[in-house]
């Protein structure tokens, strides 16, 4: 697996009330969530990027104000169609 570096300040884990290992945990799960959000990488990738399992990874987007399922209107009603197939 490859390795991302990110230089921050070190008073910032601290600024944030989180121990160092919360805020490096938090920081991976919030680039991981932007881009599922973004649908650049599905949610079982983002998990894997997050160091979570899937369910995990997929009830915690609430805290980040992501829908763990983004339909369109027509999308959904599609869905409901093909279910009753």
């Amino acid at each position: 697996m490859s390795q991302l570096k990110i230089e921050y300040p070190e008073t910032l884990a601290d600024a944030l009330q989180q121990t160092r290992e919360e805020f490096e945990q938090e920081a991976k799960m919030a680039m991981a969530v932007k881009l599922f959000e973004m649908k650049r990488i599905s949610s079982g990738l983002a998990a894997q990027l997050a160091g979570v399992n899937r369910v995990t990874f997929l009830l915690n987007l609430h805290r980040y104000g992501v829908a763990m399922i983004d339909l369109t209107k027509e999308e959904l009603l599609s869905d409901l169609t093909n279910a009753y197939i």
